[in-house]
Formats: structure tokens, C-alpha cells, sequence
């Protein structure tokens, strides 16, 4: 793991104006994942979009943290069907 592939959950609530328990609880809720190098707190980058989808859900629709993990599974689940989707109709365009 890389220190450049990491975003520290201080500069992440400084960038965001968000409060670190908000990180603590979607970490908490699995919905990022927090890595601790050397006593000090960061978020994967790749995982900075789901944060920012995370936390506009969060300002914009008032969704507490347990419906934000809630959230998170249903649209990862439709992501999953859409992708099943699209693989059927790969194979049904082998018969067309």
C-alpha cells in the first residue's frame, strides 16, 4: 500500500467541511474503509467517491448514517443487476 493511494480523514473533513465522527460512523457502517499508518487516520483514495455520494445523501436528504449503509447496499445491488443485465443481453444478441 502507498501513502500516495491515501487521503488523510483530516484533510478529507478540512476539504469537505464534514466533522471526523461523520468518516468514524460510515466507516463504522462499512461503507469506507479507514487504514491507520503510523497512529494517523486515512481514507483509500479509490474510495473517495463513495464518500462524496455518502455525504451528499447525507446533507442534502438528512439520511442518517445506518440509511446511508442501507443506501449503499441497494445501489450496489442494482449495480450488480445491471451488470447481469447487460451480460444476458450480450448473450441473447448471440442468437438474434
Amino acid at each position: 500500500m502507498n501513502l500516495e493511494d491515501l487521503i488523510a480523514t483530516e484533510e478529507i473533513c478540512t476539504i469537505y467541511k464534514v466533522e471526523h465522527t461523520f468518516i468514524s460512523s460510515l466507516h463504522e457502517s462499512g461503507i469506507i474503509e479507514i487504514v491507520t499508518v503510523e497512529e494517523k487516520e486515512y481514507v483509500r483514495s479509490e474510495n473517495l467517491g463513495q464518500f462524496e455520494r455518502m455525504m451528499r445523501l447525507h446533507q442534502d436528504l438528512n439520511i442518517n448514517p445506518e440509511g446511508l449503509a442501507a443506501v449503499k447496499h441497494l445501489l450496489d445491488r442494482l449495480e450488480e443487476l445491471q451488470q447481469i443485465n447487460q451480460q444476458l443481453r450480450n448473450r441473447l444478441g448471440l442468437y438474434e
